[in-house]
C-alpha cells in the first residue's frame, strides 16, 4: 500500500502487472531477464562500489554496442544513425 500512496502523493501513475501475466508489459520483462542472466547471475559482487562498477560496464554495453532484436538487430547506434538519415533523404 506504500507504493499506492506514494504514487499519489506525487502524482506518478501506477500501471499495475497482473500476477502471472508479465506480458502486460513485455519491453521490461525481456529487459530484467536479459539483466538477470546475463549479469546478475554472473557475478559474484565482493562489494558495492564492484557491484556499482560491473552493473555500469554492462548498462554501457547493453546500450551502445549491443544488437536489439526490437531495432531490427542493429545496435542503438546503428539504428539512430540510420533513422537520422532516413530522415535527412525524407
Amino acid at each position: 500500500m506504500a507504493i499506492l500512496k506514494w504514487s499519489q502523493e506525487t502524482n506518478v501513475e501506477w500501471h499495475y502487472i497482473q500476477p502471472g501475466k508479465p506480458m502486460q508489459n513485455g519491453f521490461v520483462e525481456s529487459f530484467n531477464g536479459s539483466f538477470r542472466d546475463e549479469c546478475l547471475n554472473e557475478t559474484l559482487f565482493s562489494s558495492l562500489s564492484h557491484a556499482r562498477h560491473h552493473i555500469t560496464e554492462w548498462k554501457e554495453d547493453y546500450n551502445r554496442n549491443r544488437p536489439h532484436s526490437s531495432l531490427g538487430n542493429l545496435t542503438p547506434q546503428e539504428y539512430a544513425t540510420k533513422m537520422t538519415l532516413q530522415k535527412q533523404t525524407a
